[in-house]
């Protein structure tokens, strides 16, 4: 049973989100953490989850959340939030740094301007401060140079309390690992006992050692994996997103009959198909080829064509039981987001994060 499901519905799709499945993966994130706090992100709308759904499921296990958009956070405060909420691009402007102070959020600068514009100001409040380091990702972050400056500036501001220094890994997912960049974060930290921020997903997983103060996990979260070669499944974590459709028509086809636009797949035996009402104006990803994994009434098959705005075409061929009505899993429980994405050429970040404002997302019972 789905809550919130009623006959009224009327066009079939939707996401069912499982909070029960989103703490557990935290919970998976706070093993691995060790003694090391976690800014829970939820940044892009939560990957698609939904922001306020997301934060209220974890709010009484989360020691913080992290985000990038400004009026997001000042929508968390207005429902009531009192966690530290940790802004990942800091300000984009100096016109926003009030707004940080009377929404008490903790801002990240990367750039030594940022960092200037912050001193200039005398805030009503003092805000913990995050310096990002640029460690060899080299696309935000202070150098060696501009963190003493940063350094030097702070220590004169009024309006600046704690400082934290951050990073982030280019390859904790990949063959180079973290060793190199904790090198160059060492260094570049030197004779300076501040507290840190490293992990994100993949790190805190992979090398629990580099998680520092505090961890910053994302896509885990989500239940989907940070790495190409080990399932979410295998690492522990449940998915929280399952995304949900119907068969709206099944037909036959003879040998030599075409499906879908440009006729880019064509039957060789006598087939049986149907039509799911999702495409990728729901945020299925219009580059799944054919044979894209898909479930129908919990049974695996394949899509077939190319997918259009609203509706996909799947093999029934073998389920000869299969008809109008029957549940359609997209991904989610049963069919791994990562092994769809990995079908369609992207990762499972991509497919989360598209999931389109028309697609209603319901709580699982």
């Amino acid at each position: 049973m789905i809550a919130g499901m009623t006959s009224a519905t009327a066009r079939p799709i939707r996401a069912i989100f499982d909070s029960a499945a989103l703490r557990h993966n935290h919970a998976v994130a706070r093993h691995h953490a060790g003694s090391a706090r976690l800014w829970s992100v939820v940044k892009a709308n939560a990957y698609g989850h939904g922001l306020e759904r997301t934060v209220a499921a974890l709010a009484d296990v989360a020691d913080g959340f992290a985000l990038i958009e400004l009026e997001a956070a000042m929508v968390l405060r207005e429902a009531g939030l009192r966690h530290p909420i940790l802004m990942l691009e800091g300000c984009y402007s100096a016109e926003e740094l009030p707004s940080f102070a009377e929404y008490h959020l903790t801002p990240v600068f990367h750039r030594l301007a940022q960092v200037d514009e912050f001193c200039a100001l005398a805030l009503p409040v003092r805000l913990p401060v995050y310096l990002k380091l640029n460690t060899g990702m080299n696309r935000l972050g202070l150098d060696a140079a501009e963190l003493a400056a940063a350094l030097d500036k702070l220590a004169y501001s009024s309006s600046a309390d704690s400082i934290t220094l951050m990073t982030h890994f280019a390859d904790a997912d990949g063959e180079r690992g973290v060793a190199w960049q904790m090198a160059r974060f060492d260094a570049m930290c030197a004779g300076r006992s501040l507290p840190r921020s490293l992990a994100n997903s993949a790190a805190l997983i992979r090398f629990p050692e580099a998680c520092g103060d505090w961890a910053r996990p994302g896509i885990m979260l989500y239940g989907s994996t940070p790495f190409a070669d080990r399932s979410a499944e295998d690492l522990g974590l449940r998915p929280v997103m399952t995304l949900e459709s119907e068969l709206i028509a099944v037909r036959d086809l003879a040998a030599g009959e075409h499906v879908g636009y440009g006729c880019i797949f064509t039957a060789e035996r006598p087939m049986r198909i149907g039509v799911v009402a999702g495409g990728y104006a729901d945020g299925y990803p219009r580059h799944a080829s054919t044979g894209t994994p898909i479930l129908v009434d919990g049974q695996r098959t394949r899509t077939l064509g190319r997918v259009s705005m609203d509706k996909m075409c799947v093999d029934l061929t073998e389920l000869p039981d299969a008809g109008v009505g029957d549940t359609v899993t997209l991904w989610g429980n049963g069919l791994s987001v990562d092994e769809v994405a990995a079908a369609a050429g992207t990762i499972g970040y991509e497919l989360l994060c598209a999931l389109a404002d028309r697609v209603p997302i319901i709580e699982a019972e």
